[in-house]
């Protein structure tokens, strides 16, 4: 099915949202609770996935595989039942940088980090890539069950942080396993180890690194949420630690 064809506005710079303007009849799809806001004309419904599949046994089918991610079973649909342009702001609950990737123009497949993707036009697949590699799987980063976004038209995923984009080309990259954001089909994923024992021991860039080789497109985030989030509790933790020596 041909995706509805979207414009879009990305707004911000530190935490950004990005504003989906909908023509008469559009519709675009997105993470339950990613919603921001919505102009008048816009009427939402929300349906067990992306609404690609035909049958009650094909939607179960995408929302059993939905909840192997870790994803809720529902996604929203928004559309615009109003007259003229309609507008709905969709943003992620941390901070970072709203990516647009036209799926047409990557091969039409991407695969995403789990927790990456945001909204998406109206004929977009939503789906799971399963890891070649066992160790791949267990050890790297992203885990074992990826997801799969597959169509022609716009899709959005959210990173935190600065995102980096590299072209390969029949070449190889390495990077921190929770650095990866997304890829393009074409490219071929898997982790290595980091180097030597001493490296890898305190070397303070974790034993093992994501390795993709091929040509195609790599998009690359330079805060993972759960850096962020470690940063976060280290301070709390001290800030605690200090506070209990204090009353002591």
């Amino acid at each position: 099915m041909p995706s509805h064809q979207l414009d879009y506005e990305i707004l911000g710079s530190s935490a950004q949202t990005v504003e989906i303007i909908l023509d008469p009849g559009e519709t675009v799809i997105a993470e339950a609770g990613a919603m921001n806001y919505m102009t008048e004309g816009i009427r939402f419904e929300t349906r067990m996935g992306d609404g690609s599949a035909n049958g009650v046994l094909g939607k179960l089918w995408g929302a059993g595989k939905r909840l192997l991610t870790g994803e809720s079973l529902f996604m929203t649909h928004f559309s615009n039942h109003g007259q003229g342009r309609q507008r709905v702001g969709f943003a992620a609950p941390y901070p970072g940088s709203v990516v647009p990737i036209e799926l047409g123009q990557v091969g039409g497949k991407l695969i995403c980090q789990k927790d990456a993707f945001l909204c998406a036009a109206y004929g977009t697949q939503i789906g799971i890539s399963f890891s070649k590699r066992l160790g791949a799987g267990f050890f790297g980063g992203e885990g074992f069950i990826l997801q799969k976004l597959e169509g022609d038209g716009l899709a959005f995923v959210h990173a935190g942080g600065t995102v980096i984009r590299k072209e390969l080309r029949n070449e190889t990259l390495r990077l921190d396993t929770g650095c990866l954001v997304a890829f393009s089909a074409g490219i071929d994923y898997d982790i290595a180890l980091a180097g030597g024992l001493k490296s890898m021991l305190f070397g303070g860039e974790g034993i093992l690194l994501t390795t993709l080789r091929g040509t195609g497109t790599v998009w690359i985030q330079s805060l993972p949420f759960s850096r962020l989030a470690e940063r976060i509790y280290e301070a709390t933790y001290k800030a605690r630690e200090e506070v209990r020596a204090g009353g002591k």
